[in-house]
């Protein structure tokens, strides 16, 4: 590991884009801002200590402003440019139609918007936001088209504007409170003020004042419909920081934090609304079988914890624990006979133990790192020469074409896109546009299916995966235990390696090279100096968060590509969050001016732009601008053409020269630069650390400017526990043998 010397930013170029933080949240006044965007005045009611959280909860939850974001950004970076060349400042008008209240409350729905500011600061880990939850599909269907919902009715609209305006809330947000209340939304919310909660951004403070505006002395801290919707709003606060539900205690405590005076009343409300469900979870070691109630000793409480969560997450973890049960309960589909699946698992190699495990179970998991994916490929290949209709799923389009590498043998060529043999996308599989279609049944057409990159599985992408599964299929959840969990709720994979109900192969194929060692070091919370003859990995130290952004961009503009061979559109940069000095917004407004200066034509974005595309919240598809027309903007993702609708660019797309670590997951590059300027420190942990380090595959610089932080959050700060019902569902079912 080698170390570059400071390097004064006296006179270099692009310089420090200082001001790019404040075009979200700086007017808002609701408390300080963490390096990565996070608010820092925000409580977790869990109780548990945060993990570092990256400061992406809210990024699909509010998505609108991203392109004006990074346009801001993108001036703030050409103006300082122009400032400092002509040696004089030159001031930047802002202006404000809305002042007091109204002003306050916009602020703040666009600083979360923006990603500056989370949703979730009452709890310190982000995520991105709940997806929609949706039946699987019955037969094969063309995906999705990204065209937005339906608008609502203008009239909708215009009434709910007026009553905004009477409110003194900013009107701008008319269309998003008619689209989240449907028809009679101005009735719903003149009957219920606190309703506008359901707005992202919108906190319990704003909405009260509100509330006082239209209701008058009526509106008081104790009111009922106040008391339910902040009930429900916390519950979504603590979906978005990953819980699927949260302990009674911790959600009353919260309640009383927010000025409810009678909390569980509170609750009992939410509930008998039928806005939240309760549940009554035994507590019994993980792993152990649930005990009977005749095996209780007369007049023996069986200890037990009250959870109240929504209904959406309750539903999928029973969905999934139960088709989990079902795969695991019965017997597998018999493709050849027992002597066949010990030949090919003596040809398998390291996966011998996989092959064998799978022949006689219906759901296995697999752990191990980047080099591991060689033995799932292997089991592919042996369940294909058996006759098993074997299929493998990749969370994003980049690790489906590695994987099918995995898969070819020497010389064999392995196709592009949607023709790859015999690899989807999760999100591909489920909607029927790639993968093997699904039967009369609505199930899969299938017998074995290998889920990769099983750590980003949240609860409601797990049930419908689960459900689409036909009897008598297998299933092979496989993946780093180490990277950092699921974007939406539930820790699905962690859940299950914990509840140990069925069979568990740990591969020993350890990743190669001082790379491979480093992120070793860190899955155990070791810092580790590695030997780097070949410049495999490069700590640059910086000052502050002006010069990590100058070193960035020189790093990925020249030393990277002089010094390494990889060129810059090979690299990429990966830093804690959107916000601060040096998130994603500076870093990419930098890049840009840097390796692809245009204007910013098409809603923000020129040709040759590389961009971060989400097709859905918490998906994120690196890609790039080819052009733009009447359709929309052009766009080439992992070898796929894509057109992204000029209605929905503000939405969907931000620059993606730099990413947030959640963002990155899933995927990997020949060069990655990993920014830590001094102000992230609290956003970092161990799985942060390793899920950033770990998406390089040959080179790997870090931009250092947390001193010893860095080795104290990979030593000390694991992953922040995250409240789910899935192992209590998982109880009953028999511990695996062995």
């Amino acid at each position: 590991m080698s170390t570059e010397p400071p390097e004064t930013t006296e006179n270099s170029e692009p310089g420090t884009p200082g001001a790019a933080a404040q075009d979200g949240a700086a007017a808002s006044g609701w408390g300080g801002e963490g390096a990565d965007g996070t608010s820092t005045d925000g409580e977790d009611v869990t109780g548990a200590e945060s993990d570092g959280g990256e400061g992406e909860a809210s990024e699909g939850a509010a998505q609108q402003s991203e392109a004006e974001a990074e346009l801001a950004a993108q001036r703030v970076e050409r103006e300082r440019i122009a400032r400092r060349k002509a040696e004089r400042a030159a001031p930047v008008d802002s202006g404000a139609k809305l002042s007091g209240q109204a002003a306050d409350l916009l602020a703040a729905v666009r600083a979360v918007e923006s990603g500056a500011k989370p949703t979730a600061t009452v709890f310190s880990e982000p995520e991105p936001p709940r997806r929609p939850a949706a039946e699987p599909a019955r037969r094969p269907e063309p995906a999705p088209g990204s065209a937005a919902p339906a608008a609502p009715a203008s009239e909708t609209v215009e009434s709910v504007r007026a009553l905004l305006t009477e409110g003194g809330a900013p009107e701008a947000l008319a269309a998003q409170v008619a689209a989240a209340l449907g028809e009679g939304a101005a009735d719903q919310l003149r009957a219920d003020p606190w309703q506008l909660l359901r707005i992202a951004g919108v906190r319990p403070e704003q909405a009260d004042g509100f509330a006082r505006a239209l209701l008058g002395a009526e509106a008081g801290p104790d009111d009922e419909r106040r008391g339910r919707a902040v009930t429900v709003w916390l519950l979504e606060q603590a979906a978005l920081a990953g819980h699927t539900a949260l302990e009674l205690p911790a959600l009353t405590a919260a309640l009383a934090q927010r000025g409810v005076p009678d909390a569980d009343a509170a609750v009992q409300n939410t509930l008998a609304e039928g806005e939240a469900l309760a549940f009554q979870d035994a507590l019994d070691e993980p792993g152990a079988p649930a005990r009977q109630d005749e095996e209780a000793e007369e007049g023996e409480e069986r200890p037990v914890r009250v959870l109240v969560g929504l209904e959406r997450y309750a539903l999928a973890e029973e969905s999934l624990a139960d088709g989990l049960g079902r795969l695991i309960n019965s017997a597998p589909k018999q493709d050849g006979s027992a002597e066949d699946w010990e030949r090919e698992a003596g040809g398998a190699g390291s996966a011998a133990d996989l092959v064998r495990a799978v022949a006689g179970h219906g759901l296995v998991l697999h752990t191990g790192g980047e080099a591991s994916r060689a033995e799932p490929a292997a089991l592919l290949r042996a369940a294909r020469a058996l006759g098993l209709r074997a299929w493998a799923a990749t969370a994003v389009p980049q690790g489906k074409e590695r994987f099918s590498a995995l898969l070819s043998g020497p010389g064999e060529v392995t196709g592009t896109g949607a023709e790859l043999p015999g690899v989807a996308t999760v999100a591909g599989l489920l909607s029927g546009a790639e993968g093997p279609g699904r039967d009369a049944d609505g199930a899969f057409d299938l017998d074995l299916l290998v889920l990769l990159d099983a750590p980003q599985l949240d609860v409601e992408t797990a049930a419908l995966l689960t459900e689409s599964l036909p009897d008598g299929a297998r299933l092979v959840l496989a993946g780093d235990p180490g990277v950092l969990w699921s974007a939406g709720p539930g820790r699905v994979f962690a859940d299950l390696l914990a509840a140990r109900i069925c069979p568990q192969i740990a591969s020993r194929l350890p990743d190669p090279g001082p790379l491979g060692e480093l992120v070793s070091g860190v899955g155990i919370g070791e810092l580790n100096q590695v030997e780097a003859p070949g410049k495999e990995v490069v700590i640059v130290p910086v000052r502050d968060a002006g010069e990590a952004v100058h070193r960035t961009v020189q790093l990925v503009a020249d030393s990277v590509p002089r010094a390494i061979g990889v060129p810059a559109e090979q690299t990429q940069v990966i830093t804690p969050g959107h916000g601060g000095a040096a998130g994603t917004r500076a870093l990419n407004a930098a890049l840009k001016e840097r390796l692809n200066p245009g204007p910013g034509r098409f809603g923000g974005f020129d040709p040759g732009d590389r961009v971060a595309y989400s097709p859905a919240p918490g998906r994120t598809v690196p890609g790039q601008v080819v052009k733009a027309d009447a359709e929309g903007l052009h766009l080439s993702c992992a070898g796929e053409a894509v057109v992204v609708p000029k209605e929905r660019v503000e939405q969907s797309l931000r620059h993606g020269w730099a990413l947030t670590a959640h963002q990155a997951a899933g995927a990997r590059w020949p060069a990655v630069v990993v920014v830590l300027p001094g102000d992230a420190a609290q956003a970092l942990s161990r799985p942060w650390v390793y899920t950033a380090f770990s998406r390089a595959d040959r080179h790997l610089s870090v931009v250092h400017g947390v001193e010893q932080a860095l080795a104290r959050a990979v030593a000390e700060i694991p992953a922040k526990p995250r409240t789910t019902r899935l192992p209590a569902l998982l109880a009953p079912q028999p511990p695996a043998a062995g």
